[in-house]
This record gives structure tokens, sequence and C-alpha cells, in this order.
């Protein structure tokens, strides 16, 4: 298990490790907050980062990926997103975060919009996150189908 990061900041890393005998599974996590951390680290298309941007699910899955190849990995998360108060938009309001999934049978991502303030969005954000991980672990496939939310809080 490994971990990528950029509007958590390390928060996911650190509730995998809060678990004794995290060192079991976790190989470690890259946090990534630029975009040319994403880019130099996690491999992350320059041409991606332009086209989509860092919050979109295709930088997500793509974060996810280079997590999983750069950790040497079975499976990778990903987290990014506009934690607040600022940074948001029209298409992007605070709130909106990206998770992704990487693992041997494919990779895929799923969008949260959430209403609390930063903490919380982050907060928010690594409980998703953690629960993706376990729908996967539990039934295979796309812990994000059907899990789209708008509206947390």
């Amino acid at each position: 298990m490994a971990a990528a990061e950029s509007c958590t900041g390390g928060l996911l890393g650190a509730a995998l490790t809060d678990v004794p005998g995290a060192s079991d599974a976790y190989r470690g996590g890259i946090v990534s907050y630029a975009d040319d951390v994403k880019r130099d680290l996690l491999d992350v298309p320059a041409a991606l980062l332009r086209e989509h941007g860092a919050v979109s699910g295709e930088c997500a899955r793509a974060m996810a990926d280079g997590c999983r190849v750069r950790c040497r990995a079975d499976l990778a998360l990903s987290v990014t997103g506009v934690a607040g108060p600022g940074g948001g938009s029209d298409a992007k309001p605070v709130g909106t975060v990206w998770i992704g999934l990487a693992t041997a049978g494919g990779t895929f991502a799923g969008r949260m919009r959430f209403l609390a303030h930063r903490a919380r969005n982050r907060e928010l954000a690594v409980a998703v996150a953690l629960d993706a991980l376990r729908r996967h672990l539990a039934a295979g496939g796309d812990p994000f189908a059907g899990a789209e939310v708008d509206g947390w809080s």
C-alpha cells in the first residue's frame, strides 16, 4: 500500500500509519502539493496537468498510478482537491476532491464535493479514501461506482 497526497498534505499517510502493524502493509507516500512535484515524483504528465488541472479524475488516476510504480506497491491511493477556503472556481469549487486508487486490475477515481471548512474537507477526504480502499479489498473492482457525492459536511 502507498499514498499520493495533495490537499490532505500527509493526513492519509498519518491515518494509515496510526494503525499498529502498519509497517507490514504500508510502503510509504508522496505529498505532492505542487504540480511540478506531481510531475517529477509521480510522473503525472505535464500535458495532463495543463489540459485537466491538478483537481481532476485524470490527475487522481495518474497520481495513484505513479505512486504505485514509484513505491513498488500493490495498491496506491491518491487525493487531490481544493480544501479551501480559497482556490476554488465555478468548475471546481472549494470542497471538490478527487480520490484515486491504482491496482493491478485497473485504476479508478471518484469525485466528492464537501461543504465544510478546510480542516473538515481534508478529514472527509481521508475518510472517503480509506473507505474506497475498504470497498476495493472487500469486493474488488471500482470502489467509486455509484459513490460520487455532492454536499458532504
